[in-house]
């Protein structure tokens, strides 16, 4: 076996959307993408005071990714013009398959609203093969009991597994490209050691906390990105503090990216294709 090594740390960067604090490692000045893997915004943490305005993401379409979004504080509600719903509180996921075309809203509902309170949510982008690009639309709303807590090295890590399997444990979200994807609750001194990455790319954006990656030689502190190099198999993260990471794996795609606002294709064709659908309706009937 042999062992992954740590290309460049890439911190977060400030870009708040309203009052809501933004903080965005992906895309970044050095790195476009992490292939499949699109973008992260991270947004908060922040208190918002009782009557406040909520999220800002009303209404709006995707084509051709998909998009993971982690509540690590506050809630989320979700609709979508597929006719899901859902309520999603701390600790739960959301994993909703754009495919072909989706109008959907991320905004707080109305206890948030009116209470407000502590907010903190990831969201990354992954990207989908020319091949699926036009999927049906699908979402998966996950609550914190709803997703596998692994305890791993005594008690000092705990993986809560979203999609992939882990020793016998198969996530809820089955992914359409074959994703691993976790959350990783690690206690100073907790280590986890994952192999079989040969080809893979990883995905490793420390939110909170300080670890160690590798034999990097720096520590890699809250809201940095980890791009890992492809080759090697196998990655050990070691907690020097108390830590919460985004941690998952894929095959990279390897073909053209375009995109355009909420639009991700393979050629500037299609998404002037994706344009002319959306304004024409056939993205489906509009929220209101």
């Amino acid at each position: 076996m042999t062992n992954k090594t740590v290309h460049r740390l890439h911190p977060a960067m400030r870009d708040d959307i309203g009052d809501l604090i933004t903080q965005r490692p992906l895309p970044s000045r050095h790195v476009e993408q992490i292939d499949p893997f699109l973008f992260l915004n991270h947004h908060g943490p922040q208190t918002y005071p009782p009557h406040n305005r909520g999220l800002p993401f009303g209404p709006h379409p995707h084509r051709g990714f998909e998009t993971v979004t982690f509540i690590l504080e506050g809630m989320l509600a979700h609709r979508d013009n597929a006719g899901h719903e859902s309520i999603i509180h701390a600790g739960g996921v959301q994993w909703m398959t754009a495919g072909r075309g989706i109008v959907h809203a991320e905004v707080s509902p109305r206890e948030f609203l009116e209470t407000g309170g502590p907010i903190e949510i990831l969201q990354l982008w992954v990207n989908l093969p020319s091949r699926l690009k036009m999927s049906e639309p699908a979402y998966t709303g996950l609550q914190r009991a709803d997703i596998p807590a692994l305890q791993l090295d005594g008690g000092k890590v705990t993986m809560n597994l979203i999609a992939g399997e882990w020793e016998g444990t198969t996530g809820p979200v089955h992914s359409l490209t074959g994703v691993f994807m976790t959350t990783l609750q690690m206690h100073a001194g907790g280590s986890i050691r994952f192999t079989g990455l040969e080809g893979r790319s990883v995905f490793l954006y420390v939110a909170r906390g300080v670890v160690e990656v590798g034999n990097h030689a720096d520590m890699v502190s809250q809201m940095h990105l980890v791009e890992v190099d492809e080759s090697g198999d196998t990655l050990e993260i070691r907690a020097e503090r108390d830590a919460l990471l985004v941690f998952g794996h894929a095959d990279p795609i390897r073909e053209p990216v375009v995109s355009h606002g909420p639009f991700v294709m393979t050629t500037r064709e299609e998404i002037s294709q994706a344009i002319v659908d959306y304004q024409a309706g056939r993205f489906g009937s509009a929220l209101g």
